[in-house]
């Protein structure tokens, strides 16, 4: 066993070139195997035993590859602690196996910025800053460092000496990444003003976006448009241009109904009394018809109005009797927001006749809902109209010509 142990001795000692490269190969598969054994145990083992918790973090460690990234570790490891029996100047090795292992280093912290990333996915979608952005931030800076790091060890040279050899090239390090500085300060600004989070609905017709925001990094916006395509905008261009966001609506609980009856002009007048007997028989406008009729006839009679003449005195109208009843109709709606604006007025006649405008919110955001609610009151007002004797004005179609020419 002596003469055994002397045998490894003296070969382990021998100069020669065969030597050498043996010692080298027997180096280098202890490296291999080093790394075989602790991707093993890093992720059967430890990997089986992630699978089973109910953590998330440590399942998104795993697919992120960290165990993976981490078992190169060994390999370098083993090599450092054995390069003296490598040929070559052993310093200059020290060198390149210090820059490795700090590339291995940056590796698996780029790994586990990832995985925290993917962690924190639901809570960012929940929160009003985009903390995707500054975990990309994070990457950029881990990657910097690491590689003046390297630098570093490679050149042994001070990082301080590099950062002031890069002070000479700042101007074209801005011009390469321009768009990265100009995204930066764009993320900033979105985190502090709270402009646009993950899940508003967002209109930018500048890049024809209209949909839900479903990503916000550091590069990019990504926005779901309601035909399902996906719109990517440019951090620092979303910032620069005009965009509507819909979030203040969806906070608010109710969404707007603004949208206008179009009533002939022609059809327009005073109520005679079989018109207000008519109308009186109206559930929801009763008591508006009884109290206006009253408030009427009493200041007629207080300022003596010859009533012989319809242009004399005061009088109601169809059309602002059925106003009346568009808003006794809808305050009586219950999906109809009753704390919110609430209007039903006359716009600007137009050629297109009298616009009666109707500016209330429904109780609901829910787009399928709130175009439910919709619908159903104006196909209700639109089938009233005549009951007031008004008509609603619509450009003539060819049934129309057709009519007036007797076909």
């Amino acid at each position: 066993m002596t003469d055994i142990l002397a045998l490894l001795k003296d070969w382990a000692s021998a100069p020669s070139v065969a030597a050498l490269g043996l010692r080298t190969l027997a180096l280098l598969l202890a490296a291999w195997a080093s790394f075989h054994v602790a991707r093993t145990v890093l992720l059967r083992w430890i990997g089986g035993l992630i699978r089973s918790s109910r953590t998330r973090l440590d399942d998104a460690l795993l697919d992120r590859q960290v165990l993976r990234r981490a078992a190169l570790l060994a390999p370098v490891l083993v090599v450092y602690y054995g390069v003296e029996i490598l040929p070559g100047p052993t310093p200059y090795l020290l060198q390149g196996i210090n820059a490795a292992l700090a590339i291995v280093l940056l590796l698996i912290v780029g790994a586990c910025i990832n995985a925290f990333e993917d962690t924190i996915a639901d809570y960012d979608a929940r929160t009003d800053v985009p903390i995707k952005s500054y975990t990309q931030i994070a990457k950029i800076l881990v990657y910097i460092i690491g590689a003046l790091l390297t630098l570093a060890v490679l050149t042994g040279k001070s990082p301080w000496v590099l950062l002031s050899g890069v002070g000479a090239l700042m101007a074209v390090l801005i011009l390469v990444f321009r768009d990265t500085i100009l995204s930066l300060v764009a993320s900033f600004t979105i985190a502090s003003n709270r402009l646009v989070k993950v899940g508003d609905w967002i209109e930018s017709p500048t890049f024809g976006a209209d949909g839900d925001v479903i990503d916000i990094a550091l590069h990019t916006v990504k926005v779901q448009n309601w035909d399902k395509t996906i719109t990517t905008i440019p951090t620092y261009k979303l910032v620069e241009t005009s965009f509507k966001n819909w979030r203040g609506m969806q906070d608010s609980g109710g969404r707007r109904i603004k949208r206008a009856i179009h009533l002939d002009m022609n059809t327009i007048q005073f109520c005679d009394e079989a018109m207000l007997t008519r109308f009186a028989s109206f559930a929801l406008i009763r008591d508006y018809i009884r109290q206006r009729g009253e408030e009427v006839q009493q200041e007629n009679r207080q300022r003596q109005v010859d009533l012989s003449a319809r242009a004399n005195g005061r009088r109601l109208t169809n059309v602002g009797t059925f106003r009346a009843y568009v808003a006794a109709y809808l305050r009586a709606h219950p999906r109809i927001h009753p704390d919110m604006t609430f209007l039903v007025r006359q716009l600007a006649p137009t050629p297109k006749g009298l616009p009666l405008e109707i500016y209330v919110f429904t109780r609901t955001t829910v787009w399928a809902q709130y175009e439910d609610i919709q619908s159903d009151i104006f196909d209700h007002l639109l089938a009233v109209v005549p009951e007031f004797d008004l008509r609603v004005f619509q450009e003539p179609a060819g049934s129309d010509w057709h009519a007036l020419r007797g076909d």
